[in-house]
């Protein structure tokens, strides 16, 4: 007799069948609030680990300058980009994503790269990674892919089974995945790599008009790797070797640098793009959206103290500036909500007082209360609005332009209706864009993975992995066949 099978269910033990696609209105829409499950797994998984941070917990960071450097006012009002020349403080934190605060520098895992603006107009915070794309596309999957990433809840060990099971069941992860198994995935330093915001995001100029862009931060430093065998053996030197080499460059005043650069594409040609512009797993290609020059990031300092400034940065996608906007890309619009709450849980209600978060602009709302205020807490100022003896206005010229959806429908959208090449961008990864050598090391480090991978589903998922690298390039998955020692028929 078949085994009875268990329904997915709530905390509270509701049944529901929702939990890999988030409600939107129509397929390339915004995420709507009602869509409880996506809130609760997002809630959840923020409250898994204390103290340190759920992901990103090991890393580094340091302050400098960003110098604005060409002029992009026929694209934003961002009072930032109001002229060439202005400057800002900006603060850094790298880190690596996996990993707890006792990992090494030199694990094979993206790295994050989250920058803070410190603007006149308030804060700006670009949170990204190395990486201009990543291995899933709609957030209800995010704890379940993080699980993957982590320990096994049973033996408390890194399961190479558990991340290919995943992967192979998320073809959509596939070019993120080729990306982090080339040298790629493992950066000689922080100072040697790109910074992506990732996400599709938008500006809005003076007359209202809206473009989105693609925030690109290329090292002036030069690309710099490590292959799999010397981040392996740099591990047993160092574990804190990205670390040591930001503070000892800094030191020397060998200020790294960073050009700042944006792709901009009208709503007119997101309409007619090959693929879904606001799809985190895809890039847009430089050939057709090329990269602007917009500005220089310098690092220059490294923070006195390392708790007071880099422990407790808290970076949130959300915290954006007049001019620059969301997007329609639904990971975005899932980080919206769970960084804030991550920081809320993780600091406090009160996170952004703490120095480094707190911006050089005079705060004024009527929030009060909460663990660790450490300023005024609004004095004797009325704590609710509207009121009459506050001189606290909503600035009109402050709106946000209203948005034309392209659906009336809110449903629960099949991400990848429609929506389902996850191999045209991966192959032309692996043949167009590395070098021979890097072919050569990326199949080594596939191998390498995927030999790990055991138990009774062990053929099953190998199986299923070689199917999606065929589909991307016939090549990449025979080699990795006979690298496993394993039959393959397409």
């Amino acid at each position: 007799m078949a085994e009875k099978k268990k329904k997915l269910t709530t905390a509270s033990g509701k049944p529901y069948f929702e939990h890999e696609d988030s409600m939107t209105v129509g397929p390339h829409g915004p995420i709507l609030l009602q869509d409880y499950i996506l809130h609760e797994k997002m809630a959840h998984f923020n409250r898994e680990r204390i103290p340190e941070r759920v992901v990103h917990a090991k890393g580094t960071g340091a302050f400098g300058t960003f110098t604005v450097t060409h002029d992009i006012t026929k694209y934003t009002k961002a009072k930032i980009f109001s002229k060439v020349g202005n400057k800002c403080r900006i603060f850094i934190r790298f880190s690596t994503v996996g990993g707890e605060k006792g990992s090494a520098d030199t694990e094979r895992d993206p790295r994050g790269f989250a920058v803070k603006f410190y603007t006149e107009d308030g804060n700006w915070d670009l949170v990204g990674n190395n990486t201009p794309v990543f291995f899933i596309k709609d957030p209800k999957k995010f704890s379940d892919f993080i699980h993957t990433q982590k320990r096994d809840p049973k033996t408390n060990l890194k399961s190479p089974t558990m991340m290919w099971d995943f992967w192979g069941l998320n073809p959509e992860s596939l070019h993120q995945v080729m990306i982090l198994f080339s040298d790629r995935g493992t950066p000689y330093s922080y100072r040697h790599t790109n910074g992506y915001g990732s996400h599709t995001f938008s500006m809005v100029n003076a007359k209202n008009e809206r473009v989105w862009v693609k925030f690109h931060l290329k090292t002036q430093q030069g690309i710099k790797n490590f292959t799999g065998p010397e981040a392996e053996a740099m591990k047993a030197k160092d574990m804190d070797w990205a670390q040591r080499d930001l503070v000892e460059a800094i030191g020397r005043k060998e200020f790294p640098k960073w050009a700042m650069k944006i792709q901009v594409m009208t709503d007119e040609q997101a309409k007619s793009f090959h693929w879904n512009p606001f799809d985190l797993t895809k890039v847009w290609p430089h050939s057709d959206y090329p990269l602007m020059d917009i500005g220089i990031l310098e690092l220059n300092e490294i923070p006195s103290n390392y708790f007071r400034d880099v422990e407790q940065a808290a970076f949130a996608p959300a915290h954006v500036v007049d001019g620059i906007g969301y997007s329609y890309d639904k990971m975005l619009q899932g980080r919206l909500l769970s960084y804030p709450d991550a920081h809320r849980y993780r600091l406090g209600v009160n996170y952004e007082q703490i120095p480094v978060n707190r911006p050089i602009t005079e705060v004024n709302n009527y929030q009060r209360d909460g663990y660790m205020r450490t300023d005024s807490n609004g004095d004797d100022k009325p704590n609710y609005a509207p009121n009459s003896f506050d001189d606290i206005v909503a600035d009109k010229s402050y709106k946000d332009p209203p948005q034309k959806m392209d659906s009336e429908w809110a449903d629960y959208f099949d991400r990848n209706e429609n929506d389902d090449d996850h191999f045209t961008q991966p192959g032309m990864l692996f043949r167009k864009v590395m070098a021979e050598q890097e072919r050569a090391n990326t199949i080594s480090n596939i191998v390498g993975s995927m030999s790990g991978i055991t138990g009774p589903k062990r053929e099953e998922i190998i199986q299923r992995q070689l199917q999606h690298f065929y589909k991307a390039d016939k090549e990449l998955a025979q080699k990795v066949a006979e690298g496993l020692k394993v039959n393959f028929k397409p």
